[in-house]
């Protein structure tokens, strides 16, 4: 079974919409409160997916709601949590719910973080044990008010699963870690199994969609990771429909393959509030098909292409075809 959970010691029930207030007069979006409101387009058929209900996804909001967690899948509203909680999928993320920066596409709440709980790798871990997962995913919010960004938590926590389920493969999904030097080399030397760093899009889209970022940063963040430990699978993912060209998707692709990355994730960017960037456009899957035959055509050992990919969507079984991709090329 592969589960992967998010620890944001919330409550579940405390919806939020489009920077209502939350809580002792919190906003969920104070950053993005000066954004005028965005035009939000309809769907089509294609992104549709079915309301959850089944058995098991009661059973896996049971487990939720039973270990005190809330998971990404509800915070970010995701439209896979149907599927994923059906197969006791979900998604970790640690060091709060509440990020430094201020992202257009994303809908965790910007702020002063609290600090962090020395705890929560052990609880982590706990979790991980007493689920029985084979493999799980970790990710975290931006914590540029740590001077190593959050990197030794990143480490403890991937040690304390080791320790307390030594069988389970580990997925983390990290921040950038821009200006913070020797950050990466005290992740990589835990050994995850799979090290995830998103670039979100493509770089002529930085300033609009991820200010507080870097693109060649991000790409040489994920060389940097093959030079330190060549045997860890690498992975990076954008979104479409936030304006990009074509030949600005393939370019991506070249320089991902430049650092040597073996698994591209491509999904249609979905936008969480009318605050938030707008959708430009809605990618076929005809395209998000040419997509994926390229990128394989490129090289990648693996690829997932689809209006609904989305990071961690199908991660335990996209670990098992990983390592028979990389068995296969020898």
């Amino acid at each position: 079974m592969a589960v992967v959970l998010d620890l944001l010691n919330q409550d579940p029930r405390r919806k939020v919409q489009e920077g209502v207030q939350v809580g002792a007069g919190q906003l969920r979006h104070p950053e993005k409160a000066h954004r005028p409101d965005q035009e939000v387009m309809r769907k089509p058929d294609w992104i549709r997916v079915k309301a959850p209900g089944s058995r098991a996804f009661a059973e896996t909001r049971a487990i939720v709601k039973e270990h005190g967690l809330v998971t990404v899948c509800e915070e970010a509203g995701c439209p896979n949590i149907g599927e994923c909680w059906e197969k006791k999928h979900a998604t970790f993320m640690i060091m709060g719910d509440t990020c430094t920066r201020a992202c257009a596409f994303c809908n965790v709440k910007t702020g002063m973080p609290n600090a962090l709980d020395p705890l929560e790798p052990e609880h982590i871990a706990d979790s991980v044990a007493k689920l029985g997962l084979s493999h799980v995913v970790i990710t975290s919010v931006d914590r540029d008010d740590l001077a190593d960004g959050g990197a030794q938590h990143f480490a403890q926590t991937i040690n304390a699963i080791r320790a307390r389920a030594p069988d389970t493969t580990i997925e983390i999904l990290t921040p950038d870690f821009l200006r913070k030097p020797g950050a990466l080399e005290v992740v990589v030397a835990a050994r995850p199994d799979v090290f995830n760093h998103n670039l979100e899009t493509v770089p002529s889209k930085y300033l609009s969609v991820r200010p507080g970022a870097r693109y060649f940063h991000s790409i040489r963040l994920l060389q940097r990771v093959k030079e330190l430990d060549p045997t860890i699978f690498t992975k990076s993912g954008i979104m479409v429909g936030l304006g990009e060209e074509r030949h600005e998707v393939l370019q991506l692709m070249d320089d991902l393959r430049s650092a040597d990355v073996d698994f591209l994730t491509i999904g249609q960017y979905l936008q969480p509030t009318r605050k938030h960037h707008r959708v430009v456009s809605f990618v076929t899957p005809e395209e998000f098909k040419s997509y994926d035959t390229i990128a394989t055509a490129k090289g990648f050992l693996l690829v997932s292409a689809t209006p609904l990919t989305r990071s961690s969507h199908h991660a335990g079984e996209d670990f098992a075809r990983l390592k028979a991709a990389r068995l296969a090329k020898g």
